[in-house]
């Protein structure tokens, strides 16, 4: 007992005082979680507004893959991307494994199918207020996807966040891709995995406070975006 309020209180007093290692791995962190949270979102988001706006023949199929991806588990995704930056993968040449491009790389591919599904829900209710009026107006279909995703701003900034929290929490393809390497590809996850084998239970409690700082930041910002929305205010 008396080493785990000993291991809570260095932890603690690690958050205080910002200790430099906590904080490098935490803005690493925050740097591949945002980056890979545009690039998911400027893929997702038009992806989603076409698939509410426009009918072609595969439509509900690519609907049902996009639903299913949702549940993909995240070591399979570290291993394709594994297999596709190695040195002998189609893409060696680049030298992209272990590096912190080859975990944005693996978070995008996570976080997509899970923005575009919740997304294409919104826009798709939308669409069907939205339909008879853009269609009396002409518009093309570049109009339709801009004022869908603007008018559903708020619901789109809820799934991102969902993203956010989706890549944030994530350690299985981060470590398979990053190689959880000091001073370069380790982050929240991964540090917390690697503290706690070595048996340094205050750094690892430190870094899981900022973990489940950020989710409680992410939840609470959902949580304010949806009452907002219910309460019709921008």
């Amino acid at each position: 007992m008396v080493d785990l309020w000993e291991g809570l209180y260095q932890a603690f007093w690690l958050v205080v005082t910002f200790d430099a290692e906590l904080a490098e791995i935490a803005l690493r962190s925050l740097r591949v979680t945002l980056t890979a949270l545009v690039i998911a979102c400027l893929i997702a988001l038009p992806l989603s507004a076409l698939l509410a706006v426009r009918r072609f023949r595969w439509r509900r199929t690519v609907i049902a893959i996009l639903n299913a991806l949702m549940g993909l588990p995240p070591v399979v995704v570290g291993l394709i991307v594994y297999i596709f930056l190695s040195r002998s993968g189609p893409l060696g040449a680049l030298g992209l494994l272990f590096t912190p491009t080859a975990m944005i790389v693996a978070q995008v591919i996570i976080i997509v199918p899970l923005i575009a599904s919740i997304a294409h829900q919104s826009l798709r209710d939308l669409w069907a207020e939205y339909h008879d009026l853009l269609i009396s107006l002409n518009v093309s279909q570049f109009q339709k996807i801009r004022t869908l995703l603007w008018d559903a701003r708020r619901a789109l900034l809820t799934a991102a966040l969902a993203g956010f929290g989706r890549g944030t929490g994530e350690v299985g393809a981060i470590m398979i891709v990053g190689g959880n390497i000091d001073h370069a590809t380790r982050v929240l996850t991964t540090a917390i995995a690697l503290e706690t084998g070595k048996g340094q239970f205050a750094l690892a409690l430190a870094l899981g406070f900022v973990l489940i700082a950020l989710a409680l930041s992410v939840n609470l910002a959902i949580h304010w975006v949806g009452q907002t929305e219910r309460d019709s205010r921008w």
